[in-house]
């Protein structure tokens, strides 16, 4: 039996789907039903189930997008930081194995010698640098607080997309922004990247920090390009001048543009297929409505 948290989220959903396909029992576990951001709540809990492992998928993003973050701090701190470190006191004292759904936004940029940011590599996006958003920031702390833990894997999820029209996927986020900050960046298709999740587990790879993202990146640009050659939007796509003028006219928050570097994954055999052919195949199977035009991102 594998406990899910979060699992009706977006994410959570996907690890639901996932699990289904592949026969794996598993338990939702709600909120509502027990709070599990009060560690007695989820000591009982776990205690009473005894899961094989757990996933935890919740988390606190803000809608639409990371600015609501900068004035729900309390709920993005207690959701990205707080819950997870409780997770690893209840999980290490019952001995249960674990997940965390992290975030590659901890990042910015690439590499000092222009690869991707590797596992290893320290953020420097985060709060200890002064430069980030709110949300990027209380990610980083979550990872912070998770440094040393026993039988967890730390999975770097950014920027998820799939072929299914959502408010939460990448793809359909461009078709619906009226104007667009062109930056280069690493992706994560959904499905895939949940199920190098569950596969790390079922593989038994060596616990620690995966990027799971697919391996390259690319620009706003070229993902716009290939949506309209795809004719899935046939509106005229802006874009702003630069970060400057995106910061000044469009958003409340500094965004991670950032570049990942797979390998560990890779040689784990938890690897997904290059960007590039992963949007393709989104695009070419994509399931919506036609979308149109909303806020600038």
């Amino acid at each position: 039996m594998i406990v899910i948290l979060g699992g009706n989220g977006y994410v959570g959903q996907a690890f639901q789907k996932a699990m289904r396909r592949r026969d794996i029992p598993y338990c939702v576990v709600s909120r509502s039903s027990v709070d599990y951001f009060q560690r007695a709540a989820l000591q009982g809990l776990l205690t009473v189930i005894r899961p094989g492992f757990l996933i935890n998928a919740a988390g606190f993003t803000g809608r639409p997008n990371v600015d609501a973050c900068e004035s729900a701090r309390a709920e993005c701190l207690a959701g990205n930081a707080m819950l997870p470190a409780t997770i690893r006191e209840v999980c290490e004292s019952l001995e249960i194995p674990w997940g965390h759904v992290s975030s590659g936004c901890i990042y910015t940029g690439t590499h000092s010698d222009g690869t991707g940011f590797r596992e290893s590599d320290p953020p420097n996006f985060s709060f200890r640098q002064n430069n980030c958003s709110f949300y990027s920031g209380t990610k980083a702390m979550g990872e912070e607080l998770l440094e040393g833990a026993r039988d967890c894997y730390i999975w770097r999820l950014r920027i998820p997309f799939n072929e299914q029209d959502c408010s939460r996927n990448y793809i359909s986020k461009l078709m619906r922004y009226s104007r667009l900050l062109n930056a280069r960046n690493s992706l994560s298709q959904l499905d895939e990247c949940v199920n190098s999740c569950l596969q790390s587990w079922l593989n038994r790879v060596p616990f620690g920090i995966y990027n799971l993202t697919n391996p390259g990146s690319v620009t706003t640009a070229e993902v716009v390009a290939m949506i309209r050659r795809h004719r899935l939007c046939d509106r005229e796509f802006s874009f702003f001048e630069s970060e400057t003028e995106f910061m000044t006219k469009a958003a409340v928050a500094p965004r991670s543009n950032c570049v990942l570097d797979t390998t560990k994954a890779t040689l784990a055999g938890v690897g997904m297929r290059p960007v590039e052919e992963a949007i393709e195949m989104a695009l070419k199977n994509w399931n919506g409505a036609s979308v149109s035009p909303c806020k600038a991102a």
